[in-house]
């Protein structure tokens, strides 16, 4: 399902314009975006926890060439999926 394909299933779903949905889900994004980049973790019950991860700076190897590379510390989005989450794929 890609982005148009999930806008128009949640319009359907809560009687809603796509316009609305779209409006939504940019705020939703930005929201979270913004609580990440602040240090905060974002837990919504029931469905997961979105959080930073950092990984530390290690060495690693070019597979074309061997060259030993180094890679810089970095940090990313974790999604940990809440359990009434996994409870419903797991049916």
């Amino acid at each position: 399902m890609n982005k148009n394909e999930l806008i128009t299933a949640i319009a359907e779903d809560a009687g809603m314009s796509k316009t609305d949905v779209q409006k939504v889900m940019e705020s939703y994004n930005n929201t979270v975006t913004k609580a990440l980049q602040s240090g905060d973790k974002v837990t919504l019950v029931g469905w997961g926890t979105w959080e930073v991860s950092s990984r530390a700076a290690r060495k690693g190897r070019n597979p074309q060439t061997g060259a030993e590379i180094s890679i810089a510390a970095s940090k990313g989005p974790k999604f940990k999926a809440g359990k009434a989450f996994k409870d419903a794929i797991n049916k």
